[in-house]
């Protein structure tokens, strides 16, 4: 079992405020307190036990941070695997394609219903291009321009991660069309995601089979950090992300469902993403900025 004392507990706070930056760590009992970004991140040996202990007695002192308890040894990972949809950008792409359609309300619901485990993904995810069939293709690249935006944090984590010579890597149960974008915007090496089939400049209603869902992201995870998964970041919000999330070396939720959430190392609810490079030891001054 591991001890306390082999265990670091980061703590990021919401809104930068060394005050209360310094309340948070004292209600998690931290000592040997360094900081990472003044104000803002710190990391110490705590009492928490774990992540959900630390969690939950910033909870009960009326603290927002999010904060994450791991084994000091080998916390800066090599791969770094994210989700896009929710994730990385704040749409699920699916869900905005649908608007264009004219059919948003119907692809929503089946959305929300599959991200939160209630039903397969890949039979959802069928019953939802079906309702694009015809949808011009023309528009995949006006819903990119106008409805899709960077999660904040999501550049720094890829830029950062690659400068120090990780791996990085989207794994999205969404579209190539927009992960290619995606990866691009935010600097990633490579991404996979489903292909939407055409046919005479629209769209069939169908995807490239098979379908990249859960067991296809824990497969790209294993794979890029060649069956170590303990020198991995994943990070997703979605029950398509368990696998990966579980198999991680730190396993992130990032504003996920609550089954997300409960089965992740830890996860990310009132910050942004470069809140995965100080949960790594990342100072501020190590970040990679625009």
């Amino acid at each position: 079992m591991t001890s306390t004392l082999d265990q670091i507990t980061t703590l990021v706070l919401a809104q930068s405020s060394g005050e209360h930056l310094a309340e948070a760590a004292r209600v998690l009992g931290m000592r040997e307190v360094t900081t990472l970004s003044p104000g803002q991140a710190v990391e110490g040996v705590g009492t928490a036990a774990n992540s959900t202990d630390a969690r939950n007695i910033l909870a009960a002192a009326n603290l927002r941070a999010d904060v994450c308890v791991q084994p000091r040894a080998g916390r800066k990972k090599s791969v770094l695997v994210c989700d896009m949809d929710s994730t990385l950008i704040g749409q699920e792409c699916i869900d905005e394609l649908a608007d264009f359609a004219g059919v948003k309300d119907r692809v929503s619901s089946i959305t929300e219903r599959a991200m939160r485990g209630e039903i397969g993904f890949e039979g959802a995810l069928n019953e939802r291009v079906a309702l694009l069939q015809g949808l011009s293709t023309d528009v995949l690249q006006q819903c990119f321009e106008q409805r899709i935006t960077v999660n904040p944090g999501a550049r720094a984590l890829a830029r950062t991660m690659s400068a120090h010579g990780a791996k990085t890597l989207i794994v999205s149960g969404g579209f190539t069309f927009f992960s290619s974008r995606v990866a691009k915007a935010c600097g990633f090496d490579d991404h996979q995601a489903n292909v939407l089939l055409e046919e005479d400049d629209a769209l069939t209603g169908t995807v490239q089979m098979p379908i990249l869902g859960r067991e296809a992201k824990l497969a790209a995870l294993l794979a890029a950090c060649n069956g170590d998964a303990s020198k991995s970041l994943a990070v997703g919000d979605g029950a398509n992300d368990l696998a990966m999330i579980e198999a991680a070396g730190l396993g992130l939720a990032f504003y996920a469902k609550p089954a997300v959430a409960a089965a992740s190392h830890s996860a990310i609810t009132c910050t942004d993403l470069r809140t995965a490079l100080y949960f790594q030891g990342y100072t501020h001054a190590e970040i990679v900025e625009d």
